[in-house]
């Protein structure tokens, strides 16, 4: 909920901003009257509703901007992409891309697997790794996904130490193969 609050505002904040630079543009380059500037700023100074308006204006940017500030300089409190472990010689860090690569190369170990893609997160029970792949249509659809997933939960288990919670395979196509037709001349 926070995220699509932050993008409305800054949206709002763009728009605003993109509204009062125009009209200093306008301004500065001399393309309305004198004239015209002058009683635009005399009715702001001037109590009544113009003045009430600018000020709820300067006020909610003003706002936007502290708020934006603050948002740029906080820390995520989004997961930093890897994962943390405690040893009892220090901590070891490993990066989720790493532990995607240890799926990837143990799953491109089964044959008749193509055009792999994993992606891996982290939740309470361990690791949830996804797998998307093209197959060559020739083997067992079944055989193939459940060696696959075998073989990615016991290699990155067996590399980081972390236990796989779930492997989800997802056959997204078979592959065409090509055929050629022979010349007759």
């Amino acid at each position: 909920m926070g995220r699509v609050a932050d993008k409305l505002f800054l949206f709002l904040y763009s728009v605003a901003i993109l509204i009062f630079s125009g009209i200093g543009l306008i301004v500065s380059m001399e393309w309305v009257a004198p004239a015209f500037a002058e009683s635009f700023v005399d009715a702001i100074y001037m109590t009544g509703p113009a003045k009430y308006a600018a000020i709820a204006v300067c006020a909610a940017l003003f706002l936007l901007s502290i708020r934006f500030l603050f948002v740029s300089l906080r820390k995520s409190r989004e997961r930093s992409g890897s994962i943390d472990q405690r040893t009892e010689f220090g901590d070891i860090r490993i990066s989720l891309e790493t532990v995607e690569n240890l799926a990837l190369k143990a799953a491109n170990r089964v044959r008749g697997v193509k055009d792999l893609r994993a992606r891996v997160r982290v939740d309470d029970s361990g690791l949830d790794i996804q797998l998307r792949s093209v197959v060559d249509g020739e083997s067992s659809i079944q055989q193939l996904t459940e060696e696959m997933q075998r073989g990615v939960k016991e290699h990155v288990e067996d590399i980081t130490g972390i236990p796989v919670a779930m492997v989800t395979v997802y056959v997204a196509n078979v592959v065409q193969s090509q055929t050629f037709k022979a010349r007759v001349e």
